[in-house]
């Protein structure tokens, strides 16, 4: 019996060290990229992923932090070598947390980093399947403020682009600061991104 309550306490012992490391070392990689150390911060969250194997966040970030890095850069090797480690750990999220909304609105915004980077090659064949995947993460979670927002961004992007009214948009925009208002994420390195930025579109709409 003693020798029983001797491995359950070292288990414990040993549970909360993993889940201290796990703490320090996200919250590290995010104090990197604050900090502009985009490459740094990616090989921070790429460590943790390669041993929370069954934990979808540091993949998450890890596709994160080299998609965000992807928009605005004019080089095609490196958008590639971006966009293209991004759909790696997009990919072992999706394994690990399949019909995520989270991770359904990361790959999206890969395809529109792609997008972005060149239009002409790359909008015929990736604007449908954007579309798709938030259509897919609205049903999955109306009431996520990223998915509706992100959604309304996407939708507003391509409205102008074909010339029409992004007025409906607009709506869908500010009703995502309403829900990003009441949103609270499950844990403190779960998804909460997305309300400045909502507010700043909604500032801009219909100018």
């Amino acid at each position: 019996m003693k020798n029983v309550i001797v491995i359950a306490t070292l288990m414990v012992s040993l549970n909360s060290v993993a889940q201290d490391q796990y703490t320090k070392g996200m919250q590290r990689a995010f104090q990197l990229w604050g900090e502009q150390k985009t490459m740094e911060a990616s090989n921070m969250f790429e460590r943790i992923a390669s041993v929370e194997m069954d934990n979808w966040l540091p993949h998450y970030y890890a596709a994160q932090v080299n998609t965000v890095a992807a928009f605005g850069e004019k080089d095609k090797e490196k958008v590639g070598q971006l966009l293209g480690k991004a759909q790696e750990y997009i990919d072992m999220a999706k394994v690990i947390s399949p019909d995520n909304p989270e991770i359904l609105v990361q790959q999206a915004m890969v395809h529109t980093a792609w997008i972005a980077f060149d239009g002409a090659t790359y909008g015929m064949t990736l604007s449908g399947k954007v579309a798709a995947l938030y259509e897919k993460a609205l049903q999955l979670a109306p009431k996520n403020p990223r998915v509706v927002f992100s959604k309304a961004e996407w939708d507003m992007g391509s409205a102008k682009y074909f010339g029409q009214d992004i007025t409906p948009y607009c709506a869908d925009v500010k009703r995502s600061l309403e829900l990003f208002a009441n949103f609270k994420p499950e844990s403190e390195f779960h998804p909460s991104w997305g309300e400045d930025r909502a507010k700043t579109v909604l500032e801009n709409c219909g100018k």
